[in-house]
């Protein structure tokens, strides 16, 4: 089966990140670390496994980073090479093992958990941080009986979302509701990075509330960023929620997902979100205006050095700020900021079990309840579908989201 792998080769990152430079093309381009090639098709390694069958599979803003070498090196000691890339999904369970369970049957429309901690490794007892539910800061996931990585997507011995057929464990299967649409059940994955960054931050002492009198800033208008502002309001979150976004068709589905105020970060936008949010601008001697007060609470879902700068600029004194979108090494941060007002720097990455609404559940199964629930039209964010063999045309246009118009790119499988 063609399967689209990241090779980590020492020659393909050095041509990538010289070449790179003068052509966003080249970062999938012949010499690049990006190939398109024949794997093998996997076979279950044990009774817990299953072999998924993809029917759409989801192009992660921290895939387009993985792809433009935006990536912190510091990530390649947690992955396997070559792997093949993806981790959101929708499929069918093609083969089951018998310890998978009766309800999990071949035929059975799935999303996976892409995580990769303790029990999927066979890692007995488990470690601290997945006795407490949070999988995604699991401390062996370069050890057990898998080879190293996180997440499906950039482990070699699962496979990854970005081909046919991949490898998914008992504990990472949830069924898909008959009522939510393949389109929908994609982003499940996305929407659980959304509310989990969301119930985890606590600039009012209680995880995932604000005060009603204070605001909240999103800084983003792509998929996570209008995720955070949907579960916002799916959590019933009463803060003053203003969104800061680069083009004019995020600016539409902001307002739709929750967004009281948008501004676009276009001419004059410093001014304008500042007279959003109550504040002056002062003028250093050198460098960019400070703001006197900001947001209680800033979502950053962009993953830029430009949005971390906003950010930080535009926290209020005491205020958090939630790093959602942050997957690179920016350089040329200015982190006084965070000292001068005691600011809260709070990272959020992926998912496990949340409280919500006084129960624990895994945040699959509250990203799948908020996808039933149809508060939201959450599938209208599939704009692009794309055949596995035209990556490099996918990989363009999400690239030029300003013409293209794009939110989030799929792969179609038949």
């Amino acid at each position: 089966m063609k399967a689209l792998q990241y090779t980590g080769s020492l020659p393909g990152y050095a041509a990538t990140m010289a070449l790179g430079r003068i052509s966003r093309a080249a970062c999938w381009g012949p010499l690049s670390c990006l190939k398109l090639r024949d794997v093998p098709e996997p076979s279950i390694p044990g009774p817990d496994w299953a072999v998924v069958k993809t029917r759409l599979a989801g192009i992660c803003g921290s895939d387009l980073h993985l792809v433009m070498q935006e990536t912190s090196p510091a990530a390649s000691a947690f992955t396997s090479f070559p792997f093949t890339i993806g981790h959101e999904n929708v499929g069918v369970l093609v083969e089951a093992g018998e310890g998978v369970g009766p309800d999990l049957t071949p035929g059975r429309r799935v999303v996976v958990d892409p995580l990769l901690p303790c029990t999927t490794r066979g890692i007995d007892p488990p470690c601290p941080s997945c006795r407490a539910g949070n999988y995604a800061v699991c401390e062996n996931t370069t050890c057990g009986t898998l080879a190293p990585g996180m997440l499906i997507g950039s482990c070699r011995d699962t496979g990854g979302t970005w081909s046919p057929l991949f490898l998914a464990h008992k504990t990472q299967l949830f069924t898909v509701p008959d009522s939510v649409s393949d389109a929908a059940a994609v982003l499940t994955e996305p929407l659980a990075v959304a509310l989990h960054a969301v119930m985890t931050s606590a600039p009012g002492g209680v995880p995932g509330e604000v005060p009603p009198e204070g605001a909240t800033l999103v800084i983003g208008g792509g998929v996570i960023g209008l995720g955070v502002l949907a579960s916002l309001r799916f959590l019933g979150d009463r803060s003053r929620v203003i969104a800061l976004v680069r083009h004019e068709h995020q600016a539409g589905l902001a307002r739709q997902f929750g967004a009281d105020e948008v501004v676009m970060a276009g001419s004059g936008w410093e001014d304008t979100l500042a007279g959003t949010l109550g504040a002056r601008l002062l003028k250093p001697v050198v460098g960019r205006r400070v703001p006197t007060t900001g947001a209680n609470r800033v979502f950053e879902c962009a993953g830029s050095r430009s949005a971390l700068d906003t950010a930080l600029r535009f926290a209020a004194p005491g205020g958090e700020v939630v790093l959602v979108g942050l997957a690179a090494a920016p350089p040329g941060i200015d982190w006084s900021h965070v000292w001068r007002k005691e600011l809260r720097i709070q990272g959020a990455f992926c998912y496990g079990w949340e409280e919500v609404v006084g129960r624990r559940e895994r945040t699959f199964d509250t990203a799948l309840r908020m996808l039933s629930s149809g508060m939201f039209e959450l599938e209208k964010l599939v704009t692009h579908r794309f055949r596995l063999e035209d990556y490099r045309k996918a990989l363009r246009i999400l690239t030029d989201k300003g013409s293209s118009r794009a939110v989030k790119a799929v792969f179609v499988f038949d």
